[in-house]
């Protein structure tokens, strides 16, 4: 667990009711503000990744989750509530990321940006490579951290 005052980050059981949270946050920034077709949002994964919340003021504020393959973890399905952005929390979200796959033995992080976000990844240490790609309908760039 890490927190500052008013943040907390926690690792949570896939379906806990705090997971649950996070995954009504995901649905409310990629379905409803970006546009991410539904059944593309929840797969497969969200039954064996490590889903983190971050709660401030009392609500489910910051999301993400860890995949952890042969090569790399796999951090995705960022997401700030739109009400709590600008607040340092997704670089906080991340590094807790990171920490949390070091912690499950995986050093090494890899994340598929989207393509106007990739400066706010690169001032966290990880590096673009390969070419631009979509996934959803949104420009993507994959970025690692070794």
């Amino acid at each position: 667990m890490m927190s500052q005052p008013d943040f907390t980050l926690l690792a949570v059981p896939v379906f806990s009711p705090l997971c649950n949270l996070g995954f009504a946050l995901r649905r409310e920034v990629f379905v409803v503000e970006q546009g991410v077709p539904q059944e593309l949002e929840h797969d497969a994964d969200d039954m064996t990744a490590i889903h983190i919340v971050g709660i401030m003021d009392g609500a489910v504020v910051a999301v993400a989750r860890i995949l952890f393959k042969p090569e790399h973890a796999k951090i995705g399905r960022v997401a700030i509530a739109k009400s709590h952005r600008g607040k340092k929390l997704g670089a906080r979200l991340i590094e807790f990321a990171v920490q949390v796959a070091g912690e499950n033995g995986q050093p090494r992080s890899y994340l598929e940006s989207q393509a106007d976000k990739t400066g706010f990844y690169a001032g966290l240490g990880f590096v673009a490579y390969g070419d631009e790609f979509m996934d959803a309908g949104i420009p993507h760039l994959r970025m690692k951290n070794y």
